[in-house]
Order: structure tokens, then C-alpha cells, then sequence
């Protein structure tokens, strides 16, 4: 097994880092320059350029999910924030929200967004001033509204009193033009987008829509026009003959009670072929970080996986006791809760995919990862130092975000339950040409895309049999990364002398947040008709190495005060780069491969909530975090089977 690695780190303390494309991208900041001045991993040029049509291509963070008043939710949480204000925010102005003031991103605008407002009712609470007078529809209780709107989504019934299409092309018509009018080509991008929002006796089974150009639907596609992915699929396929490119992007998997990757079809049929080809086709990609979880692992599943604990929703205190008691009493049930929790995670979904693709010849489940906010205050919210969560004045402070059961009315409302359990996650990211949409949306289309928790962590992953073993020291690594092999996302076919692959894995440190403690391969196959998974530890900073039996490498035992948030800045690394070959590797398994990196750790935004109020961090949720990146897959197959 090779460990061929590089590993750098920052000249000085948290403060004053610049921000810095390096390797991965476009902008360079000086101190960088200077330490990373190694050949082959700097394309750009002077601080601040933009560069432009990058054949080796340049790594951009944004959100593809982010709700404003035209939300029947959000208008109910209290928000009136508009999608024009929502790209203000992201471009990095500051904005006026009602109980929380003014809010601006506090380490740099996005390159690129969506606003996806909910496509059921769009429009109808935000676009009167007055909804009592006006549509007989009472706000101001916010429980009782949200809880009469949940009845009829879960009845399939819209409240006729809301039935008000004319709202509904206002407020699609004006989250157009605020994308249109806020695109502003080789700076930021911005995307048309709505929310599928499918609610069923499970749990969520949500998409978001997003259009790669200005030629859109004339009309959302909601609910009420149908509950089966399949129809939402096959209304996609037709735009797409009419010319109107997009995609259906899932959500929150880990809240769907398995139903978002079963083995059947929403009516219950078998699977096919062609099914697969169609949700290929419009799924291709998923949205697996969120204010509402993480959904890459679960313990339950991943039992030799020590970090597959992170922003479980449902496996933390006190929801995890209530979660538990459920099925503790039965064994039957315990198997169910196994197999929802299957259909709920994403590394048990691509392991599900290598299962169907032995017993029936084709992968459903060959889609790559990104993250985003779902926030409802049009603003996002994946700044741990900077967290006032997801639910407009219903969350607006500590108080009402911490010790939401003390206070009552958030307690009572079903989505909303416990705000102390969300995550301050996360961000899409893609590797592009240019800031472009037609760049980035085909970018979402080859699954060169990778997922991170809030941090700008830029991590890049590629497979080939021809990688030299010091490719990562090379000065032109990245030209025969993509001209001899392939990127996350991509396809691997066995090569006739069975060789094992090499890859290439990179990672640069977000310069505004700590630095990096490793690198992680996560490997899934195919043995003796089971699905297996596997993680491999393969660069770690300060000097540690995996060990050649367990694959681990030690921790490099960096801490963070818990008072201040001040990381230690002598532990960990601003890069790590490494060429590696699977020192398991069978050539006749099907298999996936990864990457996950983590920093070192930081406070989480509760522990920051926490010190404002004076009090002690809650015992029941972590005080610290390791922000981490989640790279799209790439998939190897043997020659036989092509």
C-alpha cells in the first residue's frame, strides 16, 4: 500500500488567513502563495483574479436551498424576506430579518444559489399583507397554522381558501426575475428553483427543482399535481424534450423513514431497468447535509465507523431515547428500523445500488453529493460563528434555540420540534470552468460535485491506472488527472491486467476555520453477493501515518477552548495530498470509492449560543464538532461485467 504524502501548514494564527483557490481553484491569497509554492498545484495567478474558462477547473461553494415569504412556512415563521433579498444576502450585503436584525455572512459571500420556495401554495401567504382578511387564513398563531397545513399535505387535500393560482404566478413570476436580474456571469450565479415538498406517513420523501437556464416551467410542479416521484420524473423528461433543462435534487434522507432508496417503486412494483434510467436521469445528485442532519452514515449501520456519529437528527438526546423506544421492545421492528434507516443514508444507498446491480443488472443509486441550508429566513445558515438557524422569529434566539422546550410553542410543532438537535450545515460545491450556470449546472450533471458541513474545505479525487505513484508532486498533476483518468463522479473500468487503481486525493483548508486532520477513503464492494464498506484512513497531518493493520492514523490531539472558540493553530495542516492504492483491492468486485476529510476540531454553534447566554454547554449535545467534506463518489467495475 502506498501512503505518498504531502502535508502543509499555515505560517501563522487563526487570524489573517487569506482565502486561497490554491490547487483547487481561482483565487490565491500571498501567504499561501508562499507555502504552497510547490509545482503543479497553483493554477491561478495574482490575489483576487478571476480566473476564466479553467480547463482544470475552479471550485465554487454556494446553496441550492433556501426558502423566502413566497414559503407557506416561512411566511408562518414569520419571515418577509423576499428571493430578491435572499441573493442580496448570499452576494454578501447585509439584510433587515423581523426579531433577528441585521444579518450578513460573516467570512465571504457565496459564488452561487438557489431560492426554492415550496411549490404548494407558493406565493399565497406571502403575497397579501393581510392573509386573515384577505384569505380567511389566520397567522398570527403560528402552531395552529402550520398544524392545518400539515393535515391537508398529509390528506392530499389543499385548503381551498389558499387555491389562489393568481398568487402563485406572482410570486413565481418574481423569484424569476430575482434570479435573472441577480446573474451576474463569471461573479455569482444564480438558478430558478422550486421545492417538490412530499410528506407521507413515513416521512419526507422532498426534492428541489433547479433549472440550468432562464427557459422554465410556467408553473411549479407541487404535491397537489402529484405525490409519485415517478410523475415529478416524468415531467421533468418533458421539459427537457421542450427545451427546459432540470433536475429533481433529494433532501433530507435521513428523515424519510427509508422510502427515498427502496428496492420498489412508489406504488409498490418492482423496480426496473427503465425506472432506473429515469431517476439516473433526473436524480442526479443529493443534498445529504443540512440544517436538519447529516445523512452520509448512521452508527446503527456503520458500526466500525467512529465518526459516522455526526448531526445524526435522530440519535441524539433526548430524540434518540424516544427514537429508540419504539423498537427496543421487538425484534421484528428492530429489523424494520435496520432497513428504514437503509433507505434514509447514503453510503447504505450506494451499497444498495451494488446490490441491485448484481441481482438485477443496473444501479439506481449512482448519484453524487452536495450539501445546502434549507433555511426559512432567506438567508443562509452554515456559519457556526455565525448560526440564528432555520425558522425566522420562531428561532431567533439562543434562548428559543436552546431551551425550546422551556419555552413552549416550538415544542408543539412538529418540524420544528427541537431546534437545539439541527446543524449549522451546509454548502454545495462543485468543480467548474467558470461561474457560470451552464459551468455549474453541467458540473451537478457529470457529478463533479462534493458536499461540505459549512466550511469552504476544497477537496478534489481521482482514479486511473496510469497515475504515476508522486503524481501529487508533479507540477502538471491536475492536466494528467483529467486527461488520464477520472474525477468524483465518474466511472472506472477494470483494465485487462487487473492492476489496482491509484488515486489521487487533495485537500486544502478552509483559511477561516481550523486546520485539517485527515484524509479518508470510504470504499464500498461487493463480496460473496453482500455489500461491504470499509474506511481507510489515508493522510493525516503532523506527521502521522495510517497503521498498516487498523488503517487508522492516530489523533493528532488538537483542541479548541471552549470559552474563546480559539483552535489550536500548531496541530494539524493546511493541505494534504497523497497518490493511494487499495491495499484490499479485488478486481473482480464492483465497488465505490469517496473521499470524507475532517478539520480539527471547533465549537459548534450551540456552545456559541451557550457562552452568550452564560450558561454551561447543554450535556446533551456535543460542545465541539469536526467540520468535514464529502467528495461524490467514483465507482469501479470489472472488465467482465461491461
Amino acid at each position: 500500500m502506498q501512503h505518498n504524502y504531502i502535508q502543509t501548514k499555515w505560517p501563522g494564527n487563526n487570524a489573517g488567513k487569506p482565502h486561497t483557490h490554491g490547487f483547487m481553484g481561482n483565487r490565491i491569497g500571498k501567504a499561501v502563495l508562499m507555502v504552497l509554492l510547490i509545482p503543479g498545484f497553483l493554477l491561478a495567478a495574482a490575489e483576487g483574479v478571476q480566473a476564466e474558462q479553467n480547463p482544470e477547473r475552479n471550485a465554487y461553494f454556494g446553496d441550492l436551498h433556501v426558502h423566502t415569504r413566497y414559503s407557506t412556512d416561512a411566511r408562518i415563521f414569520g419571515t418577509v424576506a423576499t428571493p430578491d433579498d435572499a441573493y442580496r444576502f448570499a452576494k454578501g450585503d447585509a439584510i433587515d430579518l423581523p426579531a433577528l436584525g441585521r444579518v450578513q455572512l460573516k467570512h465571504g459571500a457565496l459564488d452561487f444559489m438557489a431560492v426554492t420556495d415550496h411549490a404548494e401554495y407558493l406565493g399565497v401567504l406571502g403575497g397579501v399583507e393581510d392573509p386573515e382578511k384577505e384569505l380567511g387564513f389566520a397567522i398570527d398563531d403560528p402552531m395552529e397554522a402550520y398544524s392545518k397545513l400539515r393535515k391537508a399535505n398529509l390528506a392530499r387535500r389543499p385548503l381551498s381558501e389558499l387555491d389562489r393560482p393568481d398568487l402563485t404566478d406572482s410570486a413565481w413570476q418574481a423569484t424569476i426575475n430575482a434570479a435573472e436580474n441577480h446573474y451576474q456571469p463569471g461573479k455569482f450565479t444564480t438558478f430558478t428553483g422550486f421545492e417538490w415538498t412530499l410528506k407521507g406517513p413515513l416521512g419526507t420523501a422532498h426534492r428541489n427543482v433547479i433549472f440550468r437556464g432562464r427557459d422554465v416551467t410556467d408553473r411549479p410542479f407541487s404535491t397537489f399535481d402529484s405525490v409519485r416521484p415517478e410523475d415529478l420524473w416524468s415531467w421533468l423528461d418533458t421539459l427537457r424534450a421542450q427545451g427546459k433543462e432540470a433536475m429533481a435534487i433529494p433532501h433530507n434522507p435521513n428523515l424519510s423513514g427509508g422510502s427515498m432508496w427502496e428496492e420498489t417503486k412508489s406504488g409498490g412494483e418492482p423496480i426496473d431497468l427503465e425506472w432506473a434510467r429515469q431517476r439516473l436521469r433526473n436524480e442526479v445528485i443529493v443534498e445529504m447535509t443540512q440544517v436538519k442532519g447529516t445523512s452520509e452514515a448512521h452508527p446503527l449501520l456503520s458500526t466500525d465507523d467512529e465518526w459516522s456519529d455526526f448531526e445524526i437528527y435522530a440519535h441524539k438526546p433526548p430524540l434518540k431515547k424516544r427514537f429508540n423506544q419504539l423498537f427496543e421492545s421487538s425484534e421484528s421492528l428492530n429489523k424494520k428500523k435496520i432497513e428504514g434507516l437503509k433507505g434514509s443514508y447514503v453510503r447504505a444507498a450506494y451499497k444498495r445500488g451494488l446490490e441491485l446491480g448484481d441481482s438485477k443488472g443496473f444501479n439506481p443509486y449512482k448519484f453524487g453529493m452536495i450539501g445546502s441550508t434549507d433555511t426559512h429566513n432567506a438567508a443562509s445558515t452554515f456559519e457556526e460563528d455565525n448560526y440564528y438557524s432555520k425558522a425566522g422569529k420562531m428561532t431567533a434566539t439562543p434562548q428559543a434555540r436552546l431551551l425550546a422546550s422551556e419555552v413552549g410553542f416550538i415544542e408543539r410543532l412538529v418540524q420544528i420540534r427541537d431546534p437545539k438537535l439541527w446543524g449549522s450545515s451546509g454548502l454545495a460545491a462543485v468543480w467548474a470552468e467558470e461561474n457560470t450556470r451552464e459551468s455549474i449546472y453541467d458540473a451537478f450533471r457529470r457529478k463533479e460535485t462534493f458536499a461540505t458541513t459549512g466550511t469552504r474545505i476544497r477537496v478534489r479525487f481521482f482514479a486511473s491506472f496510469d497515475f504515476a505513484k508522486d503524481l501529487h508532486q508533479q507540477a502538471d498533476a491536475i492536466r494528467q488527472a483529467y486527461a488520464h483518468g477520472v474525477p468524483m463522479g465518474g466511472d472506472l473500468v477494470a483494465r485487462d491486467n487487473n492492476s489496482a487503481p491509484k488515486f489521487l486525493v487533495w485537500a486544502l483548508r478552509d483559511p477561516d476555520s481550523a486546520p485539517l486532520q485527515r484524509i479518508q477513503v470510504i470504499k464500498g464492494w461487493m463480496e460473496n453477493g453482500e455489500s461491504r464498506e470499509k474506511v481507510f484512513d489515508v493522510v493525516g497531518s503532523d506527521g502521522l501515518v495510517p497503521d498498516p493493520l487498523t488503517h487508522r492514523i492516530p489523533d493528532n490531539g488538537a483542541s479548541v477552548n471552549l470559552k474563546t472558540g480559539q483552535w489550536d493553530e500548531d496541530k494539524g495542516a493546511v493541505e494534504l495530498r497523497a497518490v493511494w492504492i487499495d491495499p484490499e483491492f479485488d478486481p473482480e468486485q464492483h465497488s465505490f470509492y469517496y473521499l470524507r476529510v475532517l478539520e480539527n476540531p471547533t465549537l459548534r454553534w450551540s456552545t456559541y449560543d451557550a457562552n452568550t447566554l452564560g450558561i454551561e454547554p447543554l450535556e446533551e449535545l456535543p460542545a465541539t464538532i469536526q467540520e468535514r467534506a464529502y467528495t461524490s463518489p467514483i465507482w469501479y467495475s470489472p472488465l467482465q461485467t461491461q
